[in-house]
C-alpha cells in the first residue's frame, strides 16, 4: 500500500537544504542512505543487524554439512 502524496517545504539549515518529513512518512532508525535518480531523491533507512536477526531466528540444521571438497584435486595439484 502506497502512502498518499503530500507537499512538503524545502528550507535551508546552514549550508544544507533540508526537508521536513511529515509523521506519516517517518523512517525508522537513526541513519538513512540518500541518492539521486534523475530529478528524484531516494531516501532509504539503514536497518542494522537484519541479517543477524534472521540468522538467529533460524532453526539449527540436523544434517551434517556436505563435503564440498571431495571431488576437488588436492591443493598441491592446483596450478596458480
Amino acid at each position: 500500500m502506497t502512502a498518499p502524496e503530500r507537499r512538503a517545504r524545502l528550507f535551508r539549515n546552514g549550508r544544507n537544504q533540508a526537508l521536513r518529513i511529515p509523521r506519516e512518512f517517518e523512517l525508522k532508525g537513526e541513519e538513512a542512505v540518500i541518492r539521486k535518480e534523475g530529478d528524484r531523491l531516494i531516501v532509504e533507512p539503514i536497518r542494522k543487524s537484519r541479517l543477524l536477526a534472521l540468522l538467529a531466528s533460524l532453526e539449527p540444521l540436523d544434517v551434517p554439512f556436505p563435503n564440498v571438497d571431495k571431488d576437488l584435486p588436492p591443493l598441491d595439484d592446483v596450478a596458480l
